[in-house]
């Protein structure tokens, strides 16, 4: 991706260093099963987040936070990725005679507050209807790289991934899944999670469709790099990483395979309907 001396956001909330957690440290053990709590058996986040905060008590730091070179360097990096969401995702609304507002993105580290509870690291980065904000601890992109996906692309997917959960927010899409689950059984609401993640998926593909055309901002490789991290955080892929066999009924946002199609299908769309995902 070319992104250095491009435009950062403004809307950037940068909390790393103001807690920290007391007793045992979360590992990547600790955030596989976090996230295989949240994305494979259905727990709802805040309760998985309100559980880790149980397990560790916050912190609050009051010495000065010094980040690493190459952390500051992710940190603009994801700055950068904001932006683009911002100006790609403005205009898009602006053709419908929409206006967007676009979310914060908060970076922390180990924990903070949100509208939906404490923020876990383990938790992986999460989008907040509450407060309509995205959080991200910066350990997660190596976690990411351990589930097999790399690559500047691959952590603007996941980014754009969560940017696609606000413009849900913003259309009416996520509070039409949530009236729909509080009438479903378990494995209904699962399903119905699934359509909304990978919905998600198609709009991050639409994001860096548009932004393509919009920027160049594409390199060789680019494109595989989203296509590898769609790939490593499908449900089955996730639930083998944990020994447990995939199992649809249990999938909350979709196998290694629909989720590339999906991403694929936001590359390939023609407007946002192709991104109507039957909810």
């Amino acid at each position: 991706m070319l992104w250095r001396g491009r435009r950062q956001s403004n809307n950037v909330e940068d909390r790393r260093g103001q807690f920290a957690r007391g007793g045992t440290a979360i590992g990547g053990g600790g955030i596989i099963m976090a996230l295989i709590a949240v994305f494979i058996f259905g727990q709802d986040p805040l309760v998985v987040l309100q559980g880790l905060q149980q397990q560790n008590e916050s912190i609050s730091r009051s010495e000065p936070y010094q980040p690493s070179d190459q952390e500051q360097e992710i940190f603009n990096f994801v700055s950068v990725v904001l932006a683009d969401t911002e100006d790609t995702w403005g205009q898009i609304f602006q053709k419908t005679g929409q206006i967007y507002k676009p979310p914060s993105l908060v970076v922390f580290t180990d924990m903070t507050p949100t509208a939906c509870g404490a923020g876990q690291a383990a938790s992986g980065p999460f989008y907040c209807p509450g407060d309509q904000k995205i959080y991200l601890d910066l350990s997660f992109l190596k976690q990411l790289q351990r589930m097999g996906a790399s690559g500047d692309l691959a952590v603007a997917y996941v980014i754009a991934h969560e940017v696609g959960h606000h413009v849900q927010t913003l259309t009416g899409v996520s509070h039409k899944v949530r009236d729909l689950q509080s009438q479903s059984t378990r494995v209904g609401a699962n399903a119905i999670q699934v359509k909304m993640e990978l919905q998600a998926d198609c709009l991050a593909g639409v994001w860096i469709q548009y932004t393509q055309k919009r920027t160049q901002f594409l390199e060789n490789g680019d494109l595989a790099e989203a296509m590898q991290a769609a790939e490593s955080v499908g449900d089955d892929n996730i639930m083998r990483q944990a020994g447990i066999p995939p199992r649809r009924e249990a999938f909350t946002h979709g196998s290694a395979k629909d989720r590339m199609n999906w991403l694929n299908r936001g590359l390939q769309a023609k407007n946002l309907d192709d991104c109507e995902a039957g909810i």
